[in-house]
């Protein structure tokens, strides 16, 4: 069977399967639970200073879509609410227990030197085996000047990281936030900084739904809401993005990333790791689907990488980022048509619909001797769109044939419609 040991950072784990820093791993009894379950390590629930931070209740929305139940989770907790002392201990604790597992402590004090030079003792005498610095949060630490208030300032987090690679030993991962127009400037400060890592994506900015008897944001606080930070398998397509463009980028070349958003399945670790992540953090999964999950994208990768031949996750870490390139970099001489297999049709009419209202008119609707339908491809009018395989319901019933055009490779970049080709200029 494949090998899903983990190195990361030189912070080894027996898979590459963390729980993010979030409710889950805010107590030894949970984190106790997790180890038990399988998972490879953990990132501590956000600390800070004492006194801790108050929460309120309630604290969660989800958005469900088409039958699926969280679909997307809207959160507005805070960091551990828990006294740093507590957490110290039962941190230190449960790294003796479990040595085999990682443990990574998530961190977040004001942007002060004194304040990290402070706590970054405490959290090296628990032997954690490195620091997340949560730059992140969107909702009421960042009203503090904190999380993502520090996160979208890549100066700041440059800042920060440079005092936490002077006061401590261990390996410092910044955490990034997404909610901010170039994902680039802050993961470049963290490298100038001399972080060792970035962990990706934290909460997106959100309002999940709107309680129309209160008329309040959910989840309601007396009558009140608030936007709060927004996680779960609708958050992979962002997270997706902006993990491949750090691991393209000749800037941030070095630092190891630690990918989260959206992670429920071993297809989803999979496809973050093709992209450039070394390991994933889950998060949203545990919560609504418990620790045992882990079993399952334990035992789908492995025998996806049997599959494959990767005797390891390295074998295929990063094989999708040369992939991952600029549109105007696409070949514009590549054509696809779709194709109906007319066997496994069952008739329905969404592709036909779809592509007559809102798309290409390139789908015929017949009439069948018998009286029924049928539907078949205009090719001379289809343009590759995708749109009519994605609305089918039935898996591989419609499927995009490549055409040999004779045309050979050529991009925007060289277009004769361009008028600042390359070519134009030279």
């Amino acid at each position: 069977m494949a090998d899903l040991s983990n190195n990361f950072l030189g912070i080894r784990s027996p898979n590459p399967y963390w729980l993010a820093s979030a409710p889950p791993t805010d107590k030894e009894y949970n984190v106790v639970r997790a180890f038990r379950a399988g998972w490879g390590g953990v990132v501590w629930k956000t600390l800070g200073e004492d006194p801790p931070v108050v929460n309120v209740s309630s604290r969660y929305g989800a958005v469900s879509y088409n039958g699926t139940r969280v679909a997307g989770l809207n959160n507005i907790e805070l960091i551990t609410d828990r006294p740093l002392e507590l957490n110290l201990r039962e941190i230190k604790q449960v790294k003796r227990d479990w040595p085999d597992r990682a443990m990574i402590v998530s961190l977040m004090v004001p942007c002060e030197e004194q304040s990290w030079k402070s706590i970054l003792p405490l959290v090296e005498d628990t032997g954690a085996d490195g620091i997340e610095l949560n730059f992140g949060c969107p909702h009421g630490m960042s009203e503090r000047g904190m999380g993502s208030a520090v996160g979208q300032v890549p100066e700041y987090v440059e800042m920060v990281a440079r005092w936490c690679k002077q006061y401590t030993r261990m390996p410092v991962i910044v955490k990034l936030t997404p909610n901010i127009t170039n994902i680039l400037g802050p993961a470049r400060a963290a490298k100038r900084g001399g972080a060792d890592a970035v962990s990706l994506i934290n909460t997106i900015q959100s309002i999940v739904s709107i309680d129309l008897d209160l008329m309040a944001p959910t989840p309601t606080v007396d009558g009140l809401g608030t936007h709060g930070g927004y996680c779960g398998p609708a958050v992979k397509p962002i997270a997706l993005r902006m993990v491949g463009q750090i691991a393209r980028d000749p800037e941030c070349q070095g630092m190891a990333i630690s990918a989260i958003g959206g992670i429920s399945t071993w297809r989803d670790a999979a496809e973050f790791m093709a992209l450039g992540a070394t390991n994933v953090q889950v998060c949203t999964a545990a919560m609504t689907h418990g620790f045992k999950i882990v079993e399952d994208m334990s035992s789908g990768l492995a025998n996806w990488m049997d599959e494959k031949g990767y005797a390891g996750t390295r074998a295929f870490q990063g094989l999708a980022v040369p992939n991952f390139v600029e549109w105007q970099d696409l070949n514009i001489n590549f054509k696809s048509i779709a194709n109906i297999n007319q066997d496994a049709c069952i008739q329905c009419g969404k592709c036909y619909i779809a592509c007559e209202d809102t798309s290409h008119q390139s789908i015929f609707a017949l009439r069948t001797p018998e009286g029924g339908r049928r539907y078949e491809i205009n090719e001379e009018e289809c343009v590759g769109c995708n749109l009519c395989m994605h609305v089918c319901p039935v898996d591989n019933c419609i499927t995009m044939e490549t055409v040999d055009t004779g045309r050979p490779y050529l991009n925007w970049q060289y277009h004769p419609n361009n008028p600042m080709r390359k070519d134009a200029a030279e």
